[in-house]
């Protein structure tokens, strides 16, 4: 039998990228173990790799470091993904110029980008011409500017006009889209352009929903909370996933414990900043746990009686798979968490939505007690997305 490789690349900034990638990784060594898979990934991404036993070329650690990007332009709660895309244009040309000589150096049989949109746009302005298919993974469709700002608002006409009219006619390129039909929006990508939703269908392959665990595993509440060492009191989970991004939302928890311990004398709060916070840098109350990177987030909202967290993507599926209470706090002018994800939730009935703005450390208290290991109603989600991508590498690698 020929042994085939797969380059896959991992560069976005964000936890639940990595954490979904390795999910179709680990399908990807289980249905098709012949295959020999190498990785390009960011910073962040590469120390979960090296966890999982992923084979990093060496090159890797020339890729761009999105984070870093990131942290120079938060504007308080808050990430403006058109800023972020705007002043990132030099990282990504280093990616591009990254993936020529990884081109030039090795073959590969097939690659796997998740959100390569630094890629897809040198496709389409032929600045690279590789000779092996390619896969993009998307979580949306369509770019949504967030201010009134017209320069904005012209930019992202631009890019929405260049990846809906161009992006689909790439030899060799294909799309799959974490999610379903229904989470993309009905409306068009802008004056005179083809309808999103409509793009998606004739141009995507729809996975579902993409985790990393079996939640049926994770019923038996005392069983794992056992296992990471936590004890039967109530205990409240808040995280912003991975990155730096939204440190602010854990100093608010911080300031609503207090009122929490009134009500609730023997009450547990567990802060987890991910990999790029240090625990100096957050004001919280002593009693509360501080937490870093921890490899298995999911496990911590299985053993928990509430879920505080940002509006990210991967976390809340979690939480909806796991069928847990949360409240969720989409980053201002992030237009993926305030509106995509959010109607997705709303569609699933998971979760609730809050405001960093409008919520005080009163308001939260009320929501935290009201919801405090309440029984939830979420709609049935597909999860098996790491299975479904793995059927199709295996169809585009036969080829």
């Amino acid at each position: 039998m020929i042994r085939k490789s797969i380059l896959y690349i991992s560069w976005q900034g964000g936890m639940g990228h990595i954490t979904r990638d390795i999910a179709i990784a680990s399908e990807i060594h289980k249905q098709i173990p012949e295959v020999e898979l190498s990785w390009l990934a960011s910073p962040l991404s590469t120390r979960v790799l090296e966890e999982a036993g992923e084979q990093l070329l060496p090159e890797s650690v020339l890729s761009s470091d999105y984070n870093r990007l990131a942290e120079k332009i938060i504007d308080g709660f808050g990430l403006n993904i058109t800023k972020y895309v705007f002043y990132g244009r030099k990282l990504w040309a280093q990616n591009v110029e990254l993936f020529k000589q990884i081109a030039s150096k090795y073959h590969f049989d097939l690659i796997i980008g998740d959100e390569i949109y630094e890629l897809v746009l040198a496709l389409i302005e032929k600045r690279i011409r590789p000779e092996s298919p390619i896969i993009i993974i998307h979580d949306f469709i369509g770019s949504i500017a967030m201010t009134k700002n017209p320069l904005e608002k012209l930019y992202l006409y631009i890019i929405n006009r260049k990846f809906s009219l161009q992006a689909c006619r790439v030899p060799f390129l294909t799309h799959f889209f974490v999610g379903e039909p229904e989470d993309i929006h009905d409306t068009k990508f802008g004056f005179l352009l083809p309808n999103c939703r409509k793009w998606a269908r004739e141009n995507c392959r729809f996975l579902g929903h993409i985790i990393r665990f079996d939640p049926d595993e994770y019923k038996d509440k005392t069983k794992v909370r056992t296992k990471l060492g936590y004890g039967k009191e109530p205990l409240i989970v808040c995280s912003l996933g991975g990155a730096s991004v939204g440190k602010e939302l854990l100093e608010l928890c911080g300031r609503t414990y207090p009122i929490l311990k009134k009500e609730i004398p023997d009450l547990q709060m567990v802060a987890i900043g991910g990999a790029l916070l240090s625990a100096e840098s957050l004001d919280l109350p002593e009693d509360i746990v501080v937490r870093g990177y921890v490899p298995n987030l999911y496990e911590h909202f299985a053993a928990s009686d509430l879920a505080i967290v940002v509006g990210g993507g991967t976390s809340t599926v979690e939480l909806t798979a796991l069928r847990q209470p949360f409240l969720y706090f989409p980053l201002e002018q992030q237009f993926d968490q305030q509106i995509y994800i959010s109607e997705r939730l709303a569609r699933h009935k998971a979760g609730i939505r809050m405001s960093y703005y409008e919520t005080t450390p009163e308001t939260l208290a009320e929501k935290v007690v009201v919801n405090l290991g309440k029984s939830v109603n979420y709609a049935s989600i597909p999860i098996d997305g790491a299975q479904k991508a793995t059927q199709l590498i295996n169809e585009l690698l036969k080829k």
